[in-house]
């Protein structure tokens, strides 16, 4: 069930870092080693802050799969922290907002009732999708974030996304050469809630993290633009890193 490459909990000391998400954090058509997933446990590993990692990312995941599966993960694993990657696939269906955004807050709500921190990770989707809908998932990751006080990267694909050198020929999800720059995104909110956890394996009290990247509700051109590179578009004409099919984006 879990991606391949997925550090069992107990092969590092401490308590392990979740990762829910879906085939944008599974190394969808590259080598596992070569993911975002894996190349952060490489880095923790040369900061001198070596910590499992366990990959419960599963390619076409939604939030109400991910919602479904994750007691279990978090009664088997014990995590310290959960990286929530999760919603590309429902705003993909176009499932309503306060939909998506209930199940993301139970997610969250479990998180901390388990006694782990939550860090978000949000997306994009096209233009085609129309600005009210893309707003509102915007603003739903930011409500979420300052909810639970949860570190969020508004577009996990910022700088990748966009560049047809760094995507693969479906258009869909980067290819190994992009997925450096993708921890890069993910760590610049990872590691001020690493941080907060202090040297006794992240346990006790949940301290504030500052919403870093979260807290500017502007919106960059480049991401505006997100969808509307003609270069960038699958043979079906949709834009990069999406598609209205969730097992097309999982599988495809």
């Amino acid at each position: 069930m879990f991606a391949a490459g997925t550090a069992p909990a107990k092969a590092a000391g401490g308590a392990p870092i979740l990762v829910l998400g879906d085939s944008l954090s599974s190394a969808h058509r590259i080598a596992p080693e070569a993911g975002w997933v894996h190349l952060l446990e490489q880095r923790l590993n040369a900061a001198g802050n070596p910590r499992p990692i366990v990959n419960a990312s599963i390619s076409g995941e939604t939030t109400s799969g991910g919602l479904a599966r994750l007691p279990k993960l978090l009664a088997d694993e014990k995590p310290a922290l959960v990286i929530v990657e999760l919603g590309a696939n429902d705003g993909l269906r176009g499932l309503p907002i306060a939909e998506i955004q209930t199940n993301l807050e139970k997610i969250l709500a479990a998180n901390h009732d388990a006694g782990a921190r939550s860090v978000l990770l949000g997306i994009e989707l096209p233009i085609n999708y129309g600005p009210q809908y893309r707003d509102g998932l915007r603003q739903m990751y930011r409500d979420l974030a300052g909810k639970f006080n949860a570190p969020l990267l508004p577009f996990l694909l910022d700088g990748v996304a966009l560049n047809p050198a760094l995507m693969q020929d479906d258009g869909l999800h980067p290819k190994a050469e992009g997925e450096p720059r993708v921890l890069d995104n993910v760590w610049s909110v990872l590691e001020p809630a690493l941080g907060a956890h202090g040297a006794k394996g992240w346990k006790g009290a949940l301290k504030p993290v500052p919403i870093r990247s979260g807290q500017d509700e502007s919106v960059p051109e480049r991401v505006e633009r997100y969808g509307s590179n003609p270069s960038a578009k699958t043979r079906s004409g949709e834009a990069i890193a999406v598609n209205r099919r969730p097992r097309e984006l999982a599988r495809s």
